[in-house]
């Protein structure tokens, strides 16, 4: 019969047991203890602490029977880490946009589940996550999607906090790969105006001028509607973009959220006016086979939205004639505009709401090295005033 010994304030034992299973013997050491009481029936709630140490159980039954004195107690979580995610993809992701949901879960499924799945909540300990960040950069993952991994555990893990599963999140202290951010290429002004100069033979003509001198990003010029374009102000708006998830594409607010409002410069306007006429035309033409059911801009002969990968294929076209590099990107036209803003003078504040991104910083974060040529450049000016200044004194 196992010896059973009673701690000092009664509330907790300990045990030695012993278990034969399949023929083999394990033996352990139990303790056994009064978390209190459950309101409902009024019967004692009871907890047990195992380990193969005796030393390790007394430690922590001493430490629950502290946490339960002070008041401070919590209740071990049963829950597993997938069993957790599970959970947290489905009831606390529900305010974000389906793809990002969609990206989210795909990360816990392909990489966090199976590598963490099996680990208790609360048992789940930094050096664990760490050798799991190791592997994935060992198994050829770049530094930028295993920052992204540890993003969405981490946040499940807050969740878990505020849920009072568990009192502290285990990724906080894990050391993150380098992110090397990616250079940017914008094009310079005479490539620019060769890529203007081929797009004229191009059916996606406008839509790449309005890309140029607005700084749209593709999703949103792919989701702007005629309804957002104002000829008399000479106004757009952006309020939505075009997504693709799983082959199938739909409309979603722009990535910030927000709508924005930008005033291009007149050639813009003028693009879109005789993108109106052209798509009239493939209307006429098109006849009752015309389906452009969102009122989309920028469609194709039959009034359907425009995939992604055609667009590029089109750039990718003109750009080869245009003789600019082969790995410019459709992208790149986005910090052309930003960089040709920047020069022409405009302040970052005005730079960062046509972009529309979320903060002045991040703006300056993106493009700090256009504006710090920017200020050698201005230093470099005043030189050359001063060093004319004092040339006509000495005469």
């Amino acid at each position: 019969m196992p010896q059973s010994k009673r701690t000092t304030s009664g509330m907790g034992s300990i045990r030695k047991v012993t278990k034969v299973v399949k023929g083999k013997e394990y033996t352990y050491y139990e303790a056994r203890y009064t978390e209190g009481f459950d309101p409902r029936t009024g019967k004692q709630i009871q907890r047990s602490i195992s380990d193969k140490s005796k030393k390790v159980v007394a430690q922590k039954l001493k430490a629950a029977l502290a946490a339960i004195d002070a008041g401070t107690y919590k209740a071990p979580c049963k829950m597993t880490v997938a069993q957790w995610l599970d959970i947290w993809v489905a009831e606390y992701l529900n305010s974000v946009k389906p793809l990002t949901k969609h990206n989210y879960n795909k990360q816990v499924q392909k990489h966090l589940k199976p590598a963490l799945g099996q680990a208790k909540l609360d048992a789940l300990d930094t050096h664990t996550i760490q050798r799991f960040y190791n592997s994935l950069i060992a198994s050829g993952l770049s530094p930028k999607t295993v920052k992204n991994v540890h993003g969405i555990l981490h946040c499940a893990l807050q969740q878990a906090i505020a849920c009072d599963y568990i009192t502290r999140n285990p990724a906080d202290a894990c050391k993150l790969p380098k992110v090397t951010k990616p250079e940017i290429k914008p094009l310079e002004p005479i490539e620019i105006a060769r890529l203007l100069k081929e797009a004229e033979q191009d059916d996606y003509c406008n839509l790449f001028i309005v890309a140029m001198f607005t700084g749209m990003r593709q999703g949103e010029l792919l989701g702007l509607a005629w309804e957002c374009v104002d000829f008399k102000s000479g106004i757009i708006t952006v309020k939505q973009q075009l997504q693709c998830k799983d082959g199938n594409y739909f409309l979603e607010t722009p990535k910030s959220g927000k709508n924005r409002t930008i005033l291009p410069a007149p050639i813009v306007m003028d693009a879109l006016r005789n993108q109106l006429e052209r798509q009239q035309k493939e209307q006429e033409q098109a006849g009752e086979m015309w389906d452009n059911q969102f009122g989309l801009v920028f469609t194709d002969a039959l009034g359907k939205y425009l995939v992604r990968r055609t667009v590029v294929k089109h750039f990718k076209k003109i750009s080869q004639r245009a003789g600019i590099s082969d790995d410019a990107r459709f992208h790149d036209l986005r910090h052309s505009f930003a960089v040709s803003s920047l020069y022409a003078g405009d302040d970052i504040k005005t730079v960062q709401a046509n972009l529309g991104h979320a903060t002045a910083q991040f703006t300056l974060d993106v493009y700090g090295h256009v504006t710090q040529k920017m200020r050698q450049d201005s230093a470099n000016r005043m030189q050359k005033f001063y060093e004319q200044l004092s040339s006509e004194n000495a005469q």
